[in-house]
């Protein structure tokens, strides 16, 4: 009967190291797995605020979660963030406090849609014409797009209206391009 010959035992064999097998998104920790869990509760959350129709809530929880977000999310974050701002821009939606409107202003603002986020702080002072945190947007909004003179001109009224928005102006980086300007260094340290 013929036997079959053993194994062989070269030294090359005898030293292999059992490795893990790649994936396509490489090596996951946990850490890592349950960053991605969060985001995926976080992002679910974002979409039943969407299919209620509480679109500036979604847009808001979509917007802080664009950071952090997996790369294969991120995509689809984006996607919503525009459905959301194509939403409340068609007047769908109503916001329930003028703070509700500034903070969706503010996201506006710092994703570039200036005009967008001048139109939310004027509808503001349209029906609260006192409303300091509204003029100190439009100064933020001022300084972003260069205009020094009306970024100035707000801020004097917010400053106006409430004192607190001199000390908020002085840490504020978004001021940093009219913070050469003689009359905004008056404006801020009006004791110097």
């Amino acid at each position: 009967m013929p036997t079959k010959p053993a194994p062989s035992t070269k030294s090359s064999d005898v030293h292999k190291v059992a490795r893990k097998p790649r994936t396509l998104l490489g090596d996951n920790s946990a850490a890592e797995a349950a960053a991605r869990k969060s985001t995926l509760t976080h992002y679910e959350s974002a979409l039943k605020l969407m299919q209620a129709g509480k679109y500036e809530k979604a847009h808001l929880a979509f917007n802080a979660m664009l950071a952090t977000a997996p790369h294969d999310l991120a995509d689809r974050i984006r996607m919503y963030i525009s459905a959301c701002v194509a939403q409340i821009d068609k007047g769908s939606t109503k916001f329930e406090t003028h703070e509700e409107r500034y903070d969706y202003a503010i996201s506006l603002l710092n994703e570039g849609h200036y005009e967008d986020a001048r139109q939310h702080f004027q509808e503001i002072l349209l029906k609260e014409k006192t409303a300091d945190y509204a003029f100190y947007g439009l100064a933020l909004l001022a300084s972003m797009t260069g205009d020094t003179s009306r970024c100035i001109e707000h801020l004097t009224e917010a400053i106006r209206l409430n004192a607190q928005n001199r000390f908020q102006a002085r840490l504020d980086s978004d001021f940093d391009g009219v913070a050469e300007d003689p009359r905004f260094t008056e404006l801020l340290y009006p004791e110097a």
